[in-house]
């Protein structure tokens, strides 16, 4: 699965060349330059195009807290019907919503998708079949886990790993962004590199304040 990008024609070309190039399905995130006209029916027609023109099936991308769309739960379930739409990422953490997707597109061939980690265990108890989280680059034995222990049922143990994994995925993600997911993965063994700009390395007191979180948490 490979991320995809915001202009339908442009998100066709590039899809198409991602399926060229071996991709099995392509991650096509909400478009939203001109957010005013990006309303339910310019979303329903952007998904569509996608899905009828590339070659290999389409997942939808909902991160609102960098688009400023939230798709609602009502589009995505008109998107699910469509053969070649067969899930959605939701990194938008409502997890009433992604309980009343899973409700809505249960009779069609889709699936749904924690899109972080901070919200895992809630996601697969509303009915998520996993999750694409950002932390998995850096705590991915531990995400796993999680997911692990909710499917066999030991609750309590799931419950408390997730609680530990919420500092830790705020530092990756809403809090520090790409720095900080960079940073955390050069400590534990992993190639982060530099960060490009017009973003800009942690200073001394986030770098701390990141240290202070994994290690509060258990992972350092």
């Amino acid at each position: 699965m490979i991320g995809s990008f915001s202009a339908t024609r442009d998100t066709i070309a590039m899809s198409s060349r991602m399926a060229e190039a071996g991709a099995d399905a392509v991650l096509v995130v909400t478009p939203c330059f001109y957010k005013n006209g990006m309303h339910d029916r310019a979303m329903i027609q952007h998904f569509t195009k996608v899905a009828d023109a590339v070659p290999v099936p389409v997942i939808i991308y909902s991160v609102p807290a960098n688009t400023g769309i939230d798709l609602g739960a009502g589009v995505v379930a008109e998107l699910a019907k469509h053969t070649d739409i067969i899930g959605l990422k939701d990194s938008g953490g409502d997890v009433a919503k992604l309980g009343n997707v899973v409700y809505k597109t249960k009779q069609d061939d889709f699936q749904v998708l924690a899109g972080s980690a901070s919200f895992l265990l809630p996601a697969n108890v509303m009915g998520c079949v996993g999750g694409v989280c950002a932390l998995a680059n850096v705590l991915g034995e531990a995400v796993c886990q999680l997911h692990s222990l909710y499917q066999t049922g030991q609750m309590n143990e799931a419950r408390d790993l997730q609680h530990r994994l919420i500092a830790p995925n705020m530092d990756v993600t809403r809090k520090f962004g790409v720095p900080g997911l960079k940073l955390a993965m050069e400590w534990f063994g992993l190639y982060g590199g530099p960060t490009r700009s017009p973003l800009t390395p942690l200073t001394d007191p986030q770098v701390q304040e990141m240290v202070n979180d994994f290690r509060n948490s258990g992972f350092l």
